[in-house]
């Protein structure tokens, strides 16, 4: 079904082309074709190839091959578009890849110079050691490229204050359609004379750009035409077309002037904005901006309506604010329910219809909070608002991570009722604002049935309105226009933009000439095929755009029955509607520099590919088919998850909470019953059988892999590769020594305190034979904190049978753990366990895994079942844990989570856990996964980017600590990890606990 057809001579193309290259029926080949098929919009269209670019003679090759071939190139950067503007039938040129350097910082004169690939965030890392930073933010700075940057002319939160990309693009150097590579920057009258006689000028074409421009910009009744179809000069963000009433502004300021300054003309602007139709940018001289001061205040100001809210915003506008954001009730309520933003939303009180997000800067932390209180003061003597909750520096940074994610959240609404992104990016005159969106709501209700969700850069007059429509219907389909076309009816009316910051594309091209005149739409058309004659850079877009509902992502009125699965995906619609949720945000494309977990894979090999959204992408189109799946289509799928680690970070910072380790089992496990189980996948699965059996003579077991040369025999023999070292058996089991009870003594409770006597702890399979001191060392410290320890019988928790697709084995541990533990565990009497992955299968899979008549029961177990270090941290809060008890020397401790610790839990218990010897200083390690990730990192084909992983944060943060300085780490492959990525042995924090006991 996958099998997609290419008849271009590619294979000419292969010999010079120094990148990488995607266009045959390979399961490889067709994989990557079928994830560049979409961005972050609603359309598709498979592309006939896939080029990674190595250098601008490999874009070069393409532009000629692409001519000679009648194919379009369409630009790429981290794709998350959401009108389009990187979907198409041709060649998708990805520079994400290759094109990522900062290739020259002048901090003195405040510019930069940088590929197209960077990506704004890590860019503005760089730059801040010199005190300086770029501007523009769009909602997802972590991923966004500047080139992306470039095509729409992004803005972001701050852009009232900082401008848009265009405001800061100095100059570009571009290859022409002609093939030639020119830079465009400001030029003098003199120099621009100069280039409209050819001088100094690369290509004729270069010329004719100049001299057709200069021929434009002279007519005034063209000007004329500019002025007059063009947004109002009011409206600050304007993406509507080309820019050429930036062009017309900059000609008659300079003409206008007795002795016109320098510069005097720049197509920087114009490209601006231009969605890579024009030319293809290679390189960018960016200007930049001081650090904003040192101090930040957010008002956080709460209404009962969306039009007090942007009343307010007048007034947060007239009080020189810095930025101006607001989120609606609907976003609210849908963050209740994500598990990372339940942790950002503590300012939200009550339940109001609109919350403004007010931010104000100052070098004084007394001044800032004299401009937040005047703000509030203000709100309040004008009757605007019922609370005014102020965040301060670092507590500013939730609110505007919950605003940043609003969009993504909302596609974890059930149904095929989606938030449909057709009127997203309206923007008008701020004091417009107020009856725009009166009246655009009425429109949308009374003509269309449709309610509208908002977020707004209410600052710079851009809302973003979003109705619920099902696309996958034709109705939902003619309402998706016809939505649109009246909208664009009444953005013209108050002169606005319909397009702020997310560009035309194909969602909005159509609408151009509509919006700008006929005149000025033809001008465009012009502009297009002087700049492209060939229409080779990203054809479709901004002009001869297709119909904004045609080569939508699904077939109208053909419903797809959702898959049989082993795991119960109905909270999420079934396993096809989990897939579709991915809204191509691309949260998962961050970096290490970013922070977070989410995609291990992805930060190390920086391919779309190995990006949750390319997985889910796949599944989407997996599960979608209408016919069998064939050989291929397995194939093609399984290359996609192969690097997939199952860290479920996506399943926390994925605002769509789209749960790939979830989804990659079942995926797998339906593979198996087709293709059988290969078999590392059963050994591994069966480790804790194994384990037992080796256990019988651990020294025979510890003789062959703790000597190299028989360890890289055994290790080849089951796949494994032959540097990667095997954990050690312990000399007994943790279950046979508890039995001894030998040099135990247990102290009684703190004074005062009525402790817990007992606790359920979960003795996990790799505790048990492998990580021996762990658990003696686990249940000394309880005992003699005066708990009594149990340890209950059950099965092996089924994480080495999750972890390699063995769902079917999974589910039946899961129903004898809960048919043999549901009696013993309660809120007085909670499981407990040492290893995260293991003990916190009862949280996440087990209610999701058992059938129906135990799903209840697991469910109550899952709130009574804890990570070892969350259960301590509660019992110390409730003073059941005497401090005293513990040494008061100083030692350093730097501490690295474990992925689905970060994913389910927090890592505060662990700082808390880890603080009760007075004097130990804890820090987390800004790790995200540590590589491993079970047996990946064991694996021959994995071992490396395991190892790459690693040295991402993890390996360098430990090496450069000394030997005195504790390192903890409560997962036991992230505990061998480190071992074998540094040498260094990390201990549970159980054990550091243990040893600091006095």
């Amino acid at each position: 079904m996958f099998r997609l057809p290419s008849i271009v001579p590619f294979a000419s193309l292969l010999p010079s082309f120094e990148g990488d290259l995607y266009f045959d029926e390979s399961p490889a080949h067709t994989a990557q074709r079928l994830l560049y098929a979409t961005d972050a919009s609603v359309y598709q269209e498979i592309p006939v190839a896939v080029a990674l670019p190595k250098s601008p003679a490999d874009i070069k090759r393409l532009l000629r091959f692409a001519q000679t071939n009648g194919l379009g190139l369409i630009p790429r950067a981290a794709g998350t578009s959401l009108a389009g503007q990187v979907v198409g039938s041709g060649i998708v040129v990805d520079i994400s890849k290759y094109f990522g350097q900062v290739l020259e910082i002048n901090a003195a004169e405040r510019w930069v110079r940088v590929q197209p690939g960077v990506i704004r965030d890590d860019l503005n890392a760089q730059l801040r050691p010199h005190g300086l930073l770029f501007g523009p933010e769009t909602s997802t700075a972590s991923r966004a490229m500047i080139g992306g940057m470039i095509g729409n002319n992004s803005c972001g939160l701050h852009s009232i204050i900082w401008g848009t990309t265009r405001d800061h693009l100095l100059e570009v150097r571009a290859v022409l359609s002609d093939g030639a590579e020119v830079t465009f920057g400001p030029l003098s009258r003199d120099a621009f004379e100069a280039k409209c006689r050819g001088e100094n000028v690369v290509s004729p074409l270069e010329q004719r750009l100049y001299t057709q421009f200069r021929d434009w910009l002279s007519q005034p009744d063209i000007r004329q035409h500019i002025r007059d179809g063009y947004p109002k000069p009011t409206v600050t963000r304007r993406n509507t077309g080309y820019a050429l009433d930036a062009l017309v502004s900059m000609w008659e300021q300079e003409n206008d002037t007795a002795s016109a300054p320098s510069p005097y003309f720049n197509f920087a602007p114009l490209i601006a904005g231009s969605e890579g139709t024009l030319c293809f940018i290679t390189e960018a001289k960016l200007n930049l901006l001081p650090l904003p001061p040192a101090e930040t205040a957010l008002v956080c100001a709460h209404f009962d309506t969306i039009r007090q809210s942007l009343e307010a915003n007048l007034v947060a506008l007239d009080h020189r604010c810095a930025a101006s954001e607001l989120v609606d009730d609907y976003i609210l309520q849908l963050t209740k329910t994500n598990i990372e933003q339940t942790k950002n939303r503590a300012f939200v009180e009550g339940d109001p219809k609109a919350i403004l997000m007010v931010e104000f800067f100052d070098d004084t932390a007394a001044g800032v909070q004299q401009q937040a209180t005047a703000f509030v003061k203000a709100l309040q003597q004008k009757g605007l608002g019922y609370a005014y909750p102020i965040l301060f520096d670092a507590d500013t940074k939730k609110p505007w991570a919950l605003r940043k994610a609003g969009l993504s959240i909302m596609y974890n609404i059930p149904g095929d009722d989606k938030p449909a992104n057709v009127i997203e990016d309206t923007a008008v005159d701020v004091r417009d604002l107020p009856d725009y969106i009166d009246e655009l709501d009425r429109m949308a209700w009374e003509q269309h049935g449709l309610r509208l969700e908002y977020s707004a850069h209410a600052g710079a007059g851009e809302i973003h309105a979003l109705p619920l429509i099902n696309l996958k219907s034709g109705e939902g389909r003619q309402k998706f226009r016809a939505l649109l076309m009246d909208t664009a009816q009444l953005v013209k009316k108050y002169g606005g933009s319909l397009s702020g910051e997310h560009g035309d594309g194909r969602l909005r091209g159509e609408c151009i000439a509509f919006m700008l005149g006929p005149e000025n739409y033809q001008l465009c058309k012009d502009v297009k095929a002087l700049w492209d004659p060939h229409n080779t850079f990203n054809p479709g877009k901004v002009v001869d755009t297709p119909a904004m509902n045609e080569s939508l992502r699904s077939e109208a009125d053909t419903p797809i029955p959702q898959p049989q699965t082993i795991f119960d995906f109905s909270k999420d619609g079934g396993l096809l509607e989990l897939a579709e949720k991915c809204s191509g945000s691309g949260d998962c494309r961050k970096t290490h520099l970013s922070g977070g977990t989410m995609c291990p894979s992805y930060m190390a090999t920086r391919r779309e590919r190995d990006t949750t959204r390319a997985r889910a992408n796949m599944l989407r189109h997996f599960y979608s088919r209408q016919s069998k799946p064939t050989d291929h289509d397995y194939e093609a799928v399984k290359d996609v998850l192969d690097l997939c680690l199952s860290c479920k970070a996506c399943k926390s910072e994925c605002p769509s909470s789209v749960d790939m380790t979830r989804m990659k089992a079942e995926f797998t496990q339906q593979q198996y019953r087709e293709k059988g189980v290969p078999m590392r996948a059963r050994l591994v699965g069966n480790f804790s059988r194994l384990m037992s059996l080796a256990s019988l003579a651990p020294w025979a077991y510890n003789a062959i892999y703790n000597t190299p040369a028989l360890r890289r025999i055994a290790n080849r023999t089951v796949g494994f590769h032959p540097d990667r070292t095997m954990p050690e058996l312990g000399h007994t089991t943790v279950r046979a020594w508890a039995k001894k009870a030998v040099g135990r003594t247990k102290l009684a409770p703190a004074a005062g305190t009525t402790a817990p006597r007992v606790v359920h702890l979960f003795l996990d399979e790799f505790t048990n034979y492998n990580d021996l001191s762990v658990g003696q060392k686990a249940i000394q410290l309880l005992e003699r904190l005066g708990y009594t320890v149990s340890l209950p019988d059950h099965a092996e928790s089924g994480r080495t049978y999750l972890s390699k697709g063995l769902v079917e084995d999974a589910r039946a541990l899961a129903i004898r753990n809960v048919t043999g533990l549901r009696d013993l565990v309660s809120a007085d009497t909670p499981l407990v366990g040492l290893e995260p992955s293991a003990i916190l299968t009862f949280r996440d899979e087990y209610p999701d895994l058992v059938p129906a008549e135990l799903k209840a029961e697991a469910r109550r177990m899952a709130q009574h079942t804890f990570l070892f270090e969350e259960w301590l941290a509660r019992e110390a809060e409730a003073g059941r844990v005497d401090r005293t008890r513990f040494t008061t020397d100083a030692r350093q401790v730097k501490v690295h989570g474990h992925c689905h610790q970060k994913a389910l839990s927090t890592m505060e218990p662990v700082k808390t856990v880890l603080s009760l010897p007075a004097n130990y200083a804890v820090e987390l390690i800004p790790s995200g996964c540590c590589g491993m990730a079970g047996s990946f990192g064991y694996e021959t084909e994995h071992y490396e980017l395991s190892m790459q992983i690693g040295e991402l944060v993890l390996f360098p943060a430990v090496r450069q600590t000394t030997d005195r300085v504790i390192i903890s780490a409560a997962g036991t492959s992230c505990r061998h990890q480190i071992k074998d990525g540094t040498g260094r042995h990390a201990q549970h924090p159980a054990e550091i606990l243990f040893d600091a006991l006095v």
